[in-house]
């Protein structure tokens, strides 16, 4: 796997699923700053349906919507019919992440951690989802919500130094120092 980190406002993203899945992915592509990620639903679950609003789309995607896509999760379908669209989707040069199957993904989902700016992520490839969500609790208690401002400080001060005209090698070595000296990576033994 290539690890990337993508920006959702170059990308046009969608889901194909009707229920409690396909909502737990919305949401998530969401806080990720996905705001138009569209939802295929044939019959889509109550909340899934309201939390799609404008986005959502009442059947499956046919090879014109396909050709709009560049990512496509499949969840909450029968294998039979997310193995096809799967294979329709790869065929319009989409990638495509079926859940729970990972020999039909072309890219996996991670467990993640957001503290603002700070994306951290575990990933196990697909092969282990609940040790990859259970390494992720152990990084939330590590990297709490006062990652957020730590994160702010560090690029100001990042930006005041390139001003400066220190190099990257110093400014790098300037940030780690600060680390130390504030301890900032004593972690706090999970519970």
């Amino acid at each position: 796997m290539i690890p990337v980190a993508l920006d959702p406002k170059h990308l046009q993203l969608a889901i194909a699923g009707n229920g409690a899945l396909a909502l737990r992915r919305l949401l998530s592509l969401r806080r990720a700053g996905a705001s138009a990620v569209l939802v295929f639903a044939d019959a889509p679950e109550p909340e899934l349906a309201a939390q799609a609003g404008e986005h959502l789309r009442p059947f499956p995607p046919d090879a014109a919507a396909l050709a709009e896509l560049h990512l496509l999760w499949i969840t909450d379908l029968p294998v039979h019919i997310a193995t096809g669209l799967a294979e329709a989707a790869r065929q319009a040069r989409v990638l495509v992440n079926v859940e729970d199957i990972p020999s039909g993904c072309d890219f996996h989902s991670v467990a993640e951690v957001r503290r603002g700016d700070l994306l951290i992520t575990v990933s196990t490839s697909g092969a282990a989802p609940g040790l990859a969500r259970g390494l992720r609790r152990g990084l939330e208690a590590c990297f709490g919500p006062e990652w957020d401002a730590r994160v702010e400080e560090v690029a100001a001060l990042r930006q005041a130094w390139r001003e400066e005209g220190l190099s990257m090698p110093e400014i790098s070595q300037r940030i780690e120092a600060l680390m130390t000296e504030r301890c900032w990576l004593s972690c706090p033994k999970p519970q």
